[in-house]
């Protein structure tokens, strides 16, 4: 939900709970119970209005300003992702990006997977980065060192990032008719294994509504296992 609509929503309850508490006296009925009841009903109906009123179109959809792929290069831990379609690393996923003399970005990333239901391995990916007109977004070629892994050529945006704590992937892989992304994945990247700091949290959460990903993520964790 947006900051507008959150304002909008709480003035509304406001205005509404108040309204219930003014009929109540009226009706010398205490039933306060039910008044909040009716209040989260309310709420929730504007929520779904806020919703539908967001624009999920990717073309919407804004990326870092002043992207410095410099600052970002480095190692970074994945600490939660939304999934895609298809066999990519599940955990223990670790990130190295790199800018070589060239100016040229390529990154490498370790993690674990797991194969026919219970097999159970670390496993290597490759990326190579091309540029766009905004320093934000890549395309981004990618491949398993092992042939079961995922390949393609997709979107490398990065949403938002501090460089030193925080940063925030998304990638469509398929854009539908109404612009909106119907096979999407994004990582939510630390500097370290034990996860961002609440105000970090608050901006990737403010994110993550934005790009139509909130309530999608998973937690990644950091066991050791490819260690």
């Amino acid at each position: 939900m947006s900051s507008s609509c959150l304002l909008q929503n709480l003035a509304a309850g406001s205005a509404f709970l108040f309204h219930r508490q003014t009929q109540r006296n009226k009706m010398s009925c205490k039933s306060p119970t039910l008044a909040w009841v009716m209040l989260v009903g309310f709420l929730a109906l504007l929520d779904s209005r806020c919703q539908a009123q967001r624009d999920c179109r990717v073309s919407s959809f804004t990326v870092q300003e002043n992207f410095d792929k410099y600052r970002y290069a480095g190692f970074w831990y994945a600490i939660a992702k939304k999934d895609p379609e298809g066999l990519f690393l599940q955990d223990n996923v670790v990130a190295s990006f790199t800018v070589d003399e060239n100016d040229k970005m390529t990154a490498t990333a370790r993690g674990r997977v797991v194969l026919f239901g219970n097999w159970e391995m670390c496993a290597d990916m490759i990326g190579t980065f091309t540029e766009t007109e905004d320093p934000a977004k890549f395309k981004m070629k990618y491949w398993g060192v092992a042939s079961y892994l995922q390949k393609g050529n997709d979107d490398h945006w990065v949403v938002a990032t501090d460089y030193d704590t925080y940063a925030l992937h998304y990638s469509c892989r398929n854009i539908t008719e109404d612009g909106t992304c119907d096979d999407s994945y994004s990582f939510l990247f630390s500097r370290t294994p034990d996860g961002i700091t609440p105000e970090a949290q608050r901006i990737v959460r403010q994110k993550q509504v934005e790009i139509c990903l909130d309530k999608q993520y998973r937690r990644i964790v950091h066991n050791g296992f490819c260690d």
